[in-house]
């Protein structure tokens, strides 16, 4: 069973930084990213890359040019660095993975809160 555990998250000013990160327990992911879910709306793609296939990596529109996804292969764990940070980017951010052929959502981890304020 796959276990994802984020941890990173925390209280920043506008145009901070954080990094989140995501441990995974499990290998062979076709792919893995990062969603946020802020109350009231549904929880939103901010950015996933490709771990097999050839396949670019993609990011939300609102957040391109400001975070990065990244994956440390040894360590099996996945990264988002997010610069400049705004209010609205707040949120709880959950990493995701799915395997190959894997039908519905794939695995997520419990989340970690971001609040972006003055």
């Amino acid at each position: 069973q796959v276990q994802l555990v984020e941890s990173g998250g925390g209280s920043v000013q506008p145009g901070g930084s954080l990094r989140l990160s995501c441990s995974a327990s499990g290998s062979g992911f076709a792919s893995m990213g990062w969603f946020r879910q802020t109350p009231g709306k549904e929880r939103e793609m901010v950015a996933r890359l490709w771990i097999i296939g050839n396949r670019p990596t993609i990011y939300a529109a609102s957040v391109k040019g400001r975070f990065a996804i990244s994956r440390h292969n040894a360590e099996n764990t996945l990264y988002l660095q997010m610069n400049s940070l705004k209010p609205s980017d707040t949120g709880v951010y959950y990493c995701n993975a799915k395997y190959p052929f894997e039908v519905g959502s794939g695995s997520w981890g419990q989340g970690t809160q971001v609040t972006v304020a003055s």
